[in-house]
């Protein structure tokens, strides 16, 4: 952990900023909702920020009721400087999910794989269920007493993320699992977990469900309309839930991309590849093994040409053939 406290010192009396990948979901706002929590307890002061909106309501709730403060891009630029330290925590630095902000990246917390290599002072990038997992690492491996309430976060995250240990888990998880139970709030915990799906929610379902469309193992959904990142991700689960479907891929139309949520039971092929792989050129896209995402920035949307929904079609169904 000797490097970990080498970037605290280096942060001390600077102006610290932990930045999540754009529209942070409950793991990114729990990791870095805890590493804010860490560096508080060795004198560090720190700003949570992001680009894009909190506009799911499982990551509103869990803001409400752990009362987490986290700045959007508005706030934020106007008042960062070149020189301000930034630790990208459940994303990485030139790996498409996450704004480019005017100061400089000094570390990475990260579980997902580099598709974008960057340097920085600490980088801590392993292949976990969840970035939460990590930070109750920090905790446990440093002897931290850790706030009830940044337990919560954690667990929250991690169960997420993991889709309640069902996806991606390592003996690591667990191990954080059990370390996190006990010190969590159980009556904040089952808050959090019941409810998260609101009415409009299900547009989006409705949309997918007729529009999908199967090549063989593989499931297509378009949505023609914006809604959260963790929507795209919940309506890629439930397309992967059909008995025959292996390979899920799920896209919403915005004012300035297309975002994709890519899903993979299939053993012999990786989410992160096949959606790297697919908007390669046109995007970025990368993730773990089972679950992964991407976009297709406005900029690139005419490359598609007249009829785009046949050339994302084309684009995955070609990924799929060449990693197979």
């Amino acid at each position: 952990m000797q490097e970990f406290l080498d970037l605290i010192d280096y942060c001390g009396g600077k102006n610290v900023y932990i930045q999540t990948h754009n529209f942070p979901d409950p793991d990114a706002i729990a990791s870095a909702f805890g590493l804010q929590k860490l560096l508080e307890h060795f004198g560090v002061a720190s700003t949570l920020c992001y680009f894009g909106k909190i506009d799911k309501l499982s990551t509103r709730k869990m803001t409400e009721l752990l009362h987490i403060t986290l700045l959007p891009q508005e706030e934020i630029e106007p008042r960062m400087r070149p020189e301000d330290p930034i630790i990208c925590v459940d994303s990485q630095k030139s790996g498409g999910n996450i704004r480019d902000f005017v100061g400089e990246e000094v570390a990475c917390i990260d579980h997902h794989p580099t598709y974008a290599q960057a340097s920085y002072r600490y980088a801590d990038i392993r292949m976990t269920g969840s970035c939460a997992t990590l930070i109750a690492q920090y905790y446990r491996q440093l002897r931290i007493p850790m706030p009830g309430d940044v337990a919560t976060a954690l667990l929250y995250g991690l169960k997420t993320d993991t889709a309640h240990f069902t996806r991606g888990v390592t003996p690591l998880d667990i191990e954080m699992f059990a370390f996190l139970f006990p010190l969590a709030d159980a009556e904040t915990l089952t808050d959090l977990e019941k409810n998260t799906m609101e009415f409009q929610d299900l547009r989006a379902y409705g949309s997918a469900i007729e529009n999908i469309r199967v090549y063989g193992r593989l499931g297509i959904a378009a949505i023609p309309f914006a809604c959260p990142d963790a929507l795209i991700a919940l309506v890629a689960d439930f397309i992967l839930s059909l008995e025959e479907v292996e390979i899920a891929i799920v896209y919403a139309w915005r004012e300035r991309e297309i975002k994709f949520s890519v899903r993979s039971e299939e053993p012999s092929v990786h989410a992160g590849e096949l959606a790297n792989r697919a908007l390669r050129g046109l995007g970025n896209g990368g993730g773990h093994a089972e679950m992964a995402g991407g976009a297709i920035g406005r900029e690139n949307l005419a490359s598609l040409g007249p009829y785009p929904d046949d050339a994302i079609r084309d684009l995955f169904l070609r990924a799929l053939e060449e990693l197979d």
